[in-house]
């Protein structure tokens, strides 16, 4: 399945105890169907101190399902994407506006 969105996309939150917040896609991971956005769904780590890092609790961003995340287009409103072949190239649009994404 092609990948609808990618590192560095603007997002919503559709669903979950962050709903509503919007962030950026830091990591997608496409076999697990997941992503890490920025600043959502932050979980509390507990790390041992080592020579290199200092120990305590370290907020962590956690992966989140791809289907509770919305694309923002250019307007920052949610959208739904869908793809356009354009000179032998696969595009991906918005569905609301239907503007390139990737130019």
């Amino acid at each position: 399945m092609a990948a609808k969105l990618k590192k560095g996309d603007k997002v919503l939150v559709l669903a979950g105890k962050d709903k509503g917040k919007q962030g950026e896609i830091t990591q997608v991971m496409p076999q697990d169907g997941k992503a890490i956005v920025d600043g959502v769904n932050i979980a509390i780590r507990h790390t041992k101190q080592s020579q290199t890092s200092q120990g305590g609790r370290i907020p962590q961003a956690m992966p989140i399902a791809l289907s509770n995340l919305a694309l923002l287009d250019k307007n920052g409103k949610p959208t739904r994407v869908g793809f356009k072949i354009e000179d032998g190239k696969k595009l991906r649009v918005a569905k609301t506006t239907g503007d390139v994404i990737d130019a």
